[in-house]
């Protein structure tokens, strides 16, 4: 298995727009692995192809750090009306948070690993790390989702930090 340098904020890769998974081979298969073991090495809880630069639509999961998912294609059908705004941390932006209202509860839409579709409905701390990672698969990072004065600092603090490496 393979640990992959997390790209940082600044990176253009992280502002490409992915590409769908078309073939489910080997290489989908070793690369969502080593996708698990980069996010569990940064401590992270989910992590898109674009954060490694890989421009494929695929991302990994795991909340309590024992048991990911991988899912290929995610799209959101629906969300909720129902917003919260939370402080919200990403690898590519090591040590920032700033504020993201994201929808309470999202309907995703997605393939598993064997090319089964899959409807996720996910709530609270799930819908938040969907939100997140499908976002990364659209060019954006939570520095898009914030606040111009957060981002500003943000940005300031990041730059402040040497842009330390994840």
């Amino acid at each position: 298995m393979a640990i992959f340098p997390v790209r940082l904020f600044g990176d253009p890769v992280l502002r490409e727009k992915s590409h769908p998974v078309r073939e489910l081979d080997k290489r989908i298969q070793v690369l969502s692995a080593d996708m698990a073991q980069t996010m569990y090495k940064c401590a992270g809880v989910g992590l898109a192809a674009p954060q490694i630069g890989v421009l494929k639509q695929i991302i990994t999961i795991d909340m309590d750090q024992d048991n990911y998912v991988v899912y290929l294609n995610p799209e959101i059908k629906e969300s909720s009306r129902s917003e919260e705004t939370e402080e919200e941390g990403c690898l590519c932006v090591p040590h920032i948070r700033v504020p993201v209202t994201r929808a309470r509860k999202v309907i995703v839409k997605a393939l598993d690993l064997q090319g089964r579709p899959l409807i996720i409905e996910a709530e609270d701390l799930l819908a938040r790390i969907l939100q997140h990672e499908i976002d990364h698969l659209h060019g954006q990072t939570i520095l898009d989702k914030t606040d111009a004065k957060s981002r500003r600092r943000a940005v300031r603090e990041f730059m402040e930090n040497g842009r330390q490496e994840a």
